[in-house]
């Protein structure tokens, strides 16, 4: 009987209690959709690391996984870290997928926390902060700015031109603080932030002293979260199989001849 692959999570980790719960939201809304209990390996601090998490399945007699990156970014662990940890040798195939960044869903989810937030602060934002993590590596804040370029879309249809800027809680500039200053002396009052970051942590618990008028909560476990996730796990297992039909073709061929 072949069975399923392993859904595997690749999440970076925190010391903060808080973000694991969250990710176990993300995995009940991922087991609750599809019918997949996702398997948790963390890039940092927290264990089973990625790592451990991979061989544990190769050691329980699973024979393929699916890798799919909860990263909002293509950062040092996305071009980096994954791929190597995924790529090292075991009795276990393993798929990478894509991770999040660029995605019109993550963008989605931002805009309904953004709204979320909005409601107790008493009206709408007149200017956003899009608070990422930062990357120093050469593309590693292209989601930030992709996710900044889709909210102000979805919020200039809904209610006319509003700035949205994206900014950074480490590596790379501007920060979060000066930003909402800079849109403060340009004249906006009701400044919210948006967080781009997937589970609470330093970087969010910082935003609550950015000063803004609104600050959102963190993505992971927005239901759109886990709808991405298993498009990503359904995409690579339909790619999977393609890729073992057209073997099976080749090979029916070459006995043929």
């Amino acid at each position: 009987m072949v069975t399923s692959p392993t859904l595997v999570l690749a999440v970076h980790g925190s010391a903060v209690p808080a973000a694991g719960a969250t990710i176990g939201r993300l995995c009940d809304a991922v087991e609750a959709m599809g019918g997949i209990r996702p398997v948790v390996g963390h890039l940092d601090i927290q264990r089973p690391s990625l790592g451990q998490a991979l061989d544990h399945l190769a050691h329980a007699g699973r024979r393929r996984a699916v890798v799919v990156p909860l990263l909002l970014g293509d950062g040092f662990h996305r071009t980096v870290d994954i791929p190597a940890t995924v790529a090292a040798p075991r009795p276990l195939s393993c798929t990478l997928t894509a991770g999040l960044s660029g995605e019109q869903d993550v963008a989605l989810a931002l805009y309904g926390r953004l709204r979320k937030a909005e409601g107790p602060a008493g009206g709408r934002a007149d200017a956003v902060v899009l608070a990422a993590a930062g990357s120093t590596r050469e593309g590693g804040n292209d989601g930030a700015e992709a996710a900044a370029a889709q909210l102000r879309t979805l919020l200039d249809a809904e209610r006319g031109p509003v700035p949205v800027v994206p900014a950074y809680c480490s590596s790379a500039e501007p920060n979060v603080p000066d930003t909402v200053e800079r849109l403060r002396a340009a004249g906006h009052r009701r400044i919210a932030v948006a967080t781009f970051l997937l589970a609470p942590g330093r970087f969010t618990y910082a935003l609550d002293h950015a000063y803004a008028w609104a600050v959102s909560e963190p993505l992971a476990d927005h239901p759109r979260i886990a709808r991405l996730v298993l498009r990503r796990y359904a995409g690579a297992v339909e790619a999977e199989g393609a890729a073992a039909r057209t073997a099976r073709t080749a090979q029916t061929a070459r006995l043929a001849a």
